[in-house]
């Protein structure tokens, strides 16, 4: 999992990347390609 400052280019990697708020952070996932995770704050 990568720690991002900017979240927003690393939804852009792939189409299935969604945003999830979770415990006040933000949280890159990936359900088909599992690789692509990032977590913001």
């Amino acid at each position: 999992m990568k720690v991002r400052n900017s979240i927003k280019t690393l939804k852009n990697r792939d189409k299935d990347c969604k945003i999830v708020r979770r415990r006040g952070r933000l949280y890159v996932i990936n359900k088909v390609k599992k690789r692509f995770k990032a977590r913001q704050g």
